[in-house]
């Protein structure tokens, strides 16, 4: 292979990872979006929904479908326990009590998703085989291309959601102000347990697709550490500009894997994304997309 070659297929290949990690940065977006709330515990949701949908596949004979049902419903129960039993409780408290939440949250998930699913395999198995595809003599993967093309028709579902439905457009409203979409009649701890129950339903998408392309669920929970040079190089509110952060993002891991690990040593890839952010924050600290947050004093 050529470096022309090397270099393209170096910059498709972290794009397409790039489609996925957008899906997965978008569980803490539209939480954050809707209920100004930040999620840190979206490696954990995203592994449990994988675990569901496994345990659907494999422990329960459901197949890939049945899997999917499962995670789904699954994943919806518990946002509306979380939204009911500790969201509704913590409205008007301070930042850091919410946060602590969704640390202690992510611990308790990740343990008892250890015990709850111990034995059975993590991995999403397909029906069919898929064999690699040269595209202008370039070999890319089958499964990284189907991964990637769900994971772009889900961006673009989430996307008609928010703009093209009546919840969608109550979610944009408490978004903006939520005194004043509660002045105009809009149920507003209706529309944060919808906010969840919608990052639940990601986090099914977001978790089988990455044990497609990582080959299993253990790296998961890991997996949540790259939500945010996302969100923050795209716009903490920013749909568009989380899939642009990850695009940025998933390009400059595949290209410092293919440069940098070999003279630097195998792992310098990992960080490539803080570097990213780092940078993002001196030049632009309210991200590519999004906007300064400018008060009258």
């Amino acid at each position: 292979m050529s470096e022309r070659a090397f270099l393209v297929f170096l910059v498709v290949d972290g794009a397409l990872a790039g489609c996925v990690y957008a899906l997965v940065a978008l569980v803490f977006v539209v939480v954050y979006k809707a209920a100004r709330m930040m999620n840190f515990a979206v490696g954990e949701w995203v592994t449990v929904a994988a675990r569901l949908v496994a345990y659907g596949s494999h422990g329960l004979g459901l197949g890939v479908a049945g899997g999917l049902g499962l995670g789904c419903a699954g994943m919806a129960a518990l946002a509306l326990a979380f939204n009911a039993t500790v969201v509704r409780r913590l409205i008007g408290q301070p930042l850091i009590s919410l946060i602590m939440v969704t640390i202690g949250l992510g611990t308790l998930m990740r343990g008892a998703a250890a015990l709850v699913f111990a034995g059975v395999p993590a991995g999403v198995p397909f029906a069919v085989a898929l064999d690699p595809l040269v595209i202008a003599g370039l070999p890319l993967s089958s499964d990284r291309l189907l991964a990637a093309a769900v994971a772009v028709v889900s961006i673009a579902v989430l996307g008609a959601f928010f703009h093209a439905t009546r919840p969608g457009l109550a979610l944009r409203a408490v978004a903006g102000d939520q005194q004043a979409a509660m002045a105009v009649g809009i149920d507003v701890r209706r529309y944060f347990a919808i906010t969840w129950v919608v990052a639940g339903l990601l986090s099914v998408v977001a978790g089988t697709l990455w044990t497609v392309l990582a080959g299993g669920g253990f790296g998961l929970p890991l997996l949540g550490f790259k939500v945010f040079p996302i969100v923050i190089v795209g716009g903490l509110d920013s749909i568009p500009g989380t899939v642009v952060g990850a695009l940025v993002v998933g390009v400059v891991e595949s290209l410092a894997a293919g440069y940098v690990d070999p003279v630097a040593g195998s792992g310098f890839s990992h960080v490539a994304a803080y570097l990213v952010l780092m940078a993002a924050l001196v030049v632009r600290p309210y991200g590519l997309f999004g906007h300064p947050d400018v008060r009258r004093i």
